[in-house]
């Protein structure tokens, strides 16, 4: 018994942000953003909810799959960027898509969220708890920006992916999932600030902060050996895997990751250069394109790798 991937859906907002709208907040240029990153445009909600969003991308997954609502057991949002403390963004969805059997929470472990949620609907199935989950990844990352901070406001972008997975005789074939919490200050964003009348000089909630060459010393350096650990405990050759859909965080980062491998880049498939990151929307989102323009077939192999603040990160590999 393991974990099959049976549809996937998306939702991006409609409002597109290019680097030249950036140019007018912020000391930069296309070229400068584009040759760093891979990035030209980004969408950012101006009316959608994340909940909205993630709604959205969930009944279209489900449509894929054939299935509706009251056929799920379990729904996972995978989010750093929730609406509400609470209610859960998932429960959230839960009310929107009518599931009323399933149970619903949602977890946090940044762009590497959806993997690891995909890694806890994994282990629910194979407990025998559950049979049908739903995954989500969902970010409206633009109300987290300083978009005066030129280091992160030209990276991020919001959206929606989501995933139907269910039990089944093939499918989810390995994983592995790392954290490095000591190496959290790199990159982080200040949650709501202590506030009561015994704390005096409350601060105000901030923004994302990054120390990007550490990110990226981080990524280019963790991604290769998880996915080389997860292929070897599978006992799967790298030259054998169709796919590598990795987070979608930066450009420079993939192709180092596919040269440290010896993979061609064409078996990295790329889409920030209109959506930038995504964070733990980014895979899921980058799966759903790939399976409408039919690039996903029966019996392909595919490694999925998610890094991020935590640190987090790691990797599954899974046959379509």
């Amino acid at each position: 018994m393991t974990t099959k991937m049976i549809g996937t859906g998306s939702y991006l907002p409609e409002h597109v942000v290019s680097n030249d709208d950036l140019v007018k907040l912020v000391d930069t240029s296309d070229e400068w953003i584009a040759s760093r990153t891979g990035i030209r445009n980004r969408r950012i909600a101006t009316k959608e909810s994340g909940a909205d969003m993630a709604a959205a991308a969930a009944r279209e997954a489900l449509r894929d799959a054939g299935m509706d609502g009251s056929e799920i057991d379990l729904i996972l949002v995978a989010t750093c960027s929730c609406d509400f403390q609470f209610p859960s963004t998932a429960c959230l969805v839960q009310k929107a898509i009518n599931a009323t059997k399933a149970a619903a929470f949602d977890l946090s472990a940044a762009c590497s969220g959806f993997l690891f949620a995909l890694h806890t609907a994994h282990a629910y199935i194979c407990a025998g708890i559950y049979k049908n989950v739903l995954l989500v990844g969902v970010e409206v990352l633009s109300k987290l920006i300083d978009w005066k901070d030129r280091s992160t406001c030209v990276l991020f972008g919001d959206g929606a992916g989501a995933a139907v997975v269910t039990a089944a005789d093939h499918g989810l074939e390995g994983l592995v999932q790392w954290s490095d919490g000591a190496g959290g200050e790199v990159l982080t964003c200040p949650g709501r600030a202590m506030g009561n009348p015994w704390k005096e000089n409350a601060s105000e909630t901030g923004y994302i902060q990054m120390s990007g060459q550490e990110v990226f010393r981080f990524a280019v350096k963790k991604v290769p050996e998880c996915i080389r650990q997860v292929t070897e405990k599978t006992g799967t050759k790298l030259e054998t895997i169709d796919w590598f859909v990795l987070h979608q965080a930066n450009s420079r980062i993939i192709q180092s990751v596919a040269k440290r491998l010896g993979v061609p880049e064409e078996k990295f498939p790329m889409n920030m250069e209109q959506y930038g990151n995504t964070s733990a929307a980014s895979i899921p989102i980058l799966l759903d394109e790939m399976n409408k323009k039919g690039m996903l077939q029966p019996g392909q192999k595919i490694i999925l790798s998610g890094f991020g603040a935590g640190l987090t990160w790691g990797a599954a590999q899974l046959e379509w």
